[in-house]
């Protein structure tokens, strides 16, 4: 019940909202947020089809905000930007422009200053591209929440710049599930917001989130000798590394578990490098690999209607998806896209080699949650042979 307060009062839900529900309604996030703040306001909760039908539940039901995981977001950019990709040279140029007048105004906003040549050229643009955008989705959306994964920069500022306020934060399901959250009134593009009115967030000398509150679990069930390893001293322990910064919102950098020791002995955070390579429009999905390895590897599927697009323009012939992935030409366009993006990185973290994936991780292939989130360990015994192949050299 603390967690549905903070989440009606920041957001300002209200009986006239209307929820599009995506998530499953076993997924905390959903549970809390999607159905019981929704209830305690009178909201009208609309259920999606299937994941693949949003895009024609955004425009039936015309929701007014949506919470979900930024796969879901991922898909909705990726949909924009292949739709652009299509238009003429003109279309494109007066597209990048309107982006680039929404963000900046965006970032206006977070600096808490407004400029009027800036808030002129927002509203140009508003007025001939992102209105159009925004119809899309149905055009009433007061906001979306992203939770239950990092969501990247990139992304976050899309939304905001096209004016729809794509709002992080950060939980657990033993937290029920919001420990911090980005609200209407106060919010950092790249953090996942200030911890909740009743949450009370402190990081441990190692870089792990801690947290107390009246939302915290009392213990797993019937299990009190995990429940002992999370909750020490009142503070659970979440696994999550990350800091709070001089504005008091919370940054999360990785999972304690996921962190990757290279054989040299760096430590490296394998979400920040997924998430960088993910803003390629060739790259739907990644797994950064190279714990107790050489160097940093990865396991990438390919955003395939992009690559088929390449494939036909380039003149490659292939029949199957597994022979694309395996071309020549493909293998190069992949290289570059990988050397580009891991420019900003540090040395040890960039991608040195990688492996093409043919198909994208499903949950019924066993690759993925519910929620969307990669098995990891999973994903990797899958693919042992190939990856002990970009080590062999």
């Amino acid at each position: 019940m603390s967690n549905v307060a903070s989440c009606t009062e920041a957001f300002r839900i209200e009986s006239s909202d209307t929820c599009l529900s995506i998530l499953p309604l076993s997924h905390a996030l959903e549970r809390t947020g999607g159905y019981y703040a929704s209830l305690s306001k009178g909201v009208t909760i609309a259920y999606a089809e299937n994941f693949n039908a949003v895009g024609e539940n955004l425009r039936e039901v015309r929701p007014t905000f949506i919470i979900s995981v930024p796969r879901f977001f991922e898909k909705l950019y990726e949909r924009v930007n292949d739709q652009v990709s299509r238009g003429s040279g003109a279309q494109k140029k007066l597209f990048a422009w309107a982006l680039r007048a929404g963000v900046a105004h965006t970032r206006e906003i977070v600096e808490k200053r407004h400029t009027p040549a800036t808030m002129l050229r927002r509203c140009v643009a508003d007025a001939l591209v992102l209105k159009k955008v925004r119809a899309r989705t149905g055009g009433r959306l007061r906001f979306c929440v992203s939770g239950g994964a990092p969501l990247s920069r990139e992304i976050a500022e899309f939304f905001w710049a096209v004016g729809i306020p794509l709002l992080e934060g950060y939980g657990t399901t033993e937290g029920s599930p919001a420990l911090s959250l980005n609200t209407l009134d106060a919010f950092k593009i790249g953090s996942v917001g200030r911890p909740l009115p009743q949450v009370e967030i402190r990081i441990a000398d190692d870089g792990e989130i801690l947290a107390r509150g009246p939302n915290i679990m009392q213990g797993y069930f019937k299990r009190p000798d995990l429940t002992a390893e999370v909750i020490r001293g009142g503070w659970y322990h979440t696994g999550d590394i990350g800091h709070v910064d001089a504005d008091g919102f919370l940054v999360i950098t990785d999972r304690k578990k996921d962190l990757i020791v290279t054989s040299g002995g760096k430590n490296v955070a394998p979400q920040l490098i997924e998430r960088v390579l993910k803003t390629s429009e060739f790259i739907s999905e990644v797994l950064i690999l190279g714990d107790k390895r050489r160097f940093i590897s990865a396991i990438i599927v390919p955003n395939f209607q992009k690559l088929e697009q390449f494939a036909d323009a380039a003149g490659i012939e292939y029949g199957r998806r597994e022979e694309l992935v395996r071309d020549p030409a493909v293998i190069k366009k992949f290289e570059n896209e990988v050397k580009t993006k891991c420019e900003q990185l540090a040395g040890f973290e960039r991608v040195r080699k990688f492996v093409l994936r043919d198909r994208p991780f499903t949950v019924e292939d066993g690759d993925l949650t519910p929620t969307l989130k990669v098995k990891r360990r999973v994903v990797e015994k899958k693919h042992a042979k190939d990856i002990d192949a970009l080590y062999t050299d």
